[in-house]
């Protein structure tokens, strides 16, 4: 079927409305660069939109009824947002589920040395990179460093103007010769990722004619003492993360598009958000879960394995119908799902990877994957035919634009979701989401008009009967 490009579909009001949501959508990637941060933008979102803590419904006692607004979050990096239906739970919910972890670089727990007058951060990537492309960029630190005591200090680096960044250095190209015949997996090594952060040595006050041994590590935990109050050892309970330095920003004369890090699944996470603030009461409970760990198998206290969600839902049965472990059974196995997660966009400069017919296209809107998976389907979900032709159905009434597609062609490879974790209890599931480009680069690329269409049809699809 051919694609259409919907630019030319808006009216006045709709570009407005388009502009706004876009840099609505361009400031949470700016202030959610990690798990952490996400949740806590989300949890801000959620109360300033009239959400409550379920810990504090549950420790006052309360009930709760249709149009309640309830959060829960799970070890500050996965949130779920509920907004009671008309029905009851055990007759389904309609969930939107995204995960906002990202390819990333992460420091390990033993990580500062120095060598040769330069010092550095040890490090260990995160999920499906191409390690060459994150060299010689400015990068920065994000997360957090926990104390012994139980305090938690943020960490932010990289960010301001006038803020320092780091890097991973690259060989010169004058030097590269033997470099340049590796296969693109082994130009940059793992071993080879690690953060530059220092070269300045520590002031010596005495014995100034024998150079102090490690002068530059000691003068970088100078530093970070005076900033953080910390000590090499609180590097061991720290969670440190290396991202790409800067903001979203406008890609394009045209300005249609985003550059961005994190938009593989920030940009289905947060559209997901947006709708979900949107709903006011609906027949259905609405679901909006925020994940983690997907990029890593969704394994983990954080991930789509854990018990959190399921938790969570036998909590909200117990204070809307009474406690019942049929009912919780009966509500996720009644539920329908949008798996709401990134797929490849059309590239025209690598046509080769793509079959043309079963691709997304920047500007055709909403992407719908029937399946996923790795060469015949392996380890993905496969909709259902009678689930699509619903989902048709209220798109169309809702006027949002969408495109059914697939990951690449069928012998290349393919990528997975956490659709098919949720499919286990018995749920309708289908992906769906924004197309992206340089998918799990450090800067990604999304047009503006999926990423209003994505909202137009969660928020549609929240308020399904």
């Amino acid at each position: 079927m051919e694609a259409r490009n919907i630019w030319t579909t808006y009216n006045e009001k709709q570009m407005q409305e388009l502009n706004e949501l876009n840099e609505r959508y361009k400031s949470c990637l700016d202030q959610g660069k990690t798990e952490r941060e996400c949740v806590a933008l989300t949890v801000d979102m959620a109360e300033q939109a009239g959400y409550q803590n379920i810990e504090k419904i549950l420790a006052q006692g309360k009930k709760l009824s249709a149009g309640d607004k309830v959060y829960a979050v799970c070890m500050s990096k996965m949130a779920a947002l509920f907004c009671i239906g008309e029905k009851p739970i055990s007759e389904g919910m309609n969930i939107l589920g995204a995960h906002i972890d990202s390819p990333r670089i992460d420091v390990k727990q033993n990580p500062l040395y120095e060598n040769e007058g330069l010092a550095y951060l040890d490090t260990h990537y995160y999920g499906g990179i191409k390690k060459y492309q994150w060299v010689a960029q400015p990068l920065a630190l994000h997360g957090v460093i926990v104390k012994k005591d139980g305090t938690v200090v943020k960490v932010n680096v990289g960010e301001e103007e006038a803020d320092p960044v780091f890097v991973i250095t690259d060989l010169l190209v004058h030097l590269a010769q033997e470099q340049l015949e590796k296969k693109a997996s082994k130009v940059i090594e793992g071993e080879k990722l690690d953060l530059l952060i220092g070269n300045r040595p520590i002031e010596q006050t005495e014995n100034l004619d024998q150079a102090e041994k490690d002068a530059v590590k000691k003068n970088v935990m100078r530093i970070l003492k005076e900033k953080y109050g910390m000590e090499e050892e609180d590097f061991y309970s720290a969670e440190l993360e290396i991202v790409p330095a800067g903001k979203a920003r406008d890609c394009g004369f045209d300005r249609s598009m985003i550059l961005s890090y994190g938009q593989d699944d920030r940009v289905c996470a947060f559209t997901s958000l947006f709708a979900m603030l949107d709903v006011k009461q609906p027949v259905r409970t609405g679901c909006c879960l925020l994940v983690d760990k997907e990029e890593i198998g969704s394994v983990g206290a954080t991930g789509m394995h854990s018990k959190f969600f399921e938790n969570t839902v036998a909590e909200l049965v117990a204070l809307t119908e009474g406690e019942s472990e049929l009912k919780v059974r009966r509500a996720l196995s009644r539920s329908k799902m949008l798996s709401s997660d990134v797929s490849a966009a059309y590239d025209p400069m690598f046509a080769e990877a793509f079959e043309k017919r079963s691709s997304a296209f920047f500007a055709n809107g909403l992407t719908f994957n029937k399946f996923t998976g790795s060469r015949g389907k392996s380890g993905s979900n496969d909709a259902n035919a009678e689930y699509l032709g619903r989902l048709r159905q209220v798109m169309d009434e809702a006027k949002v634009a969408y495109q059914f597609a697939e990951l690449g062609k069928v012998d290349l490879g393919g990528g997975g979701t956490i659709a098919y974790i949720m499919a286990n209890y018995g749920m309708e599931v289908i992906d769906s989401g924004v197309a992206v480009l340089n998918m799990h680069a450090p800067y990604e690329v999304t047009s503006k008009a999926d990423v209003y269409e994505a909202v137009k049809g969660y928020r549609a699809f929240l308020q399904m009967k």
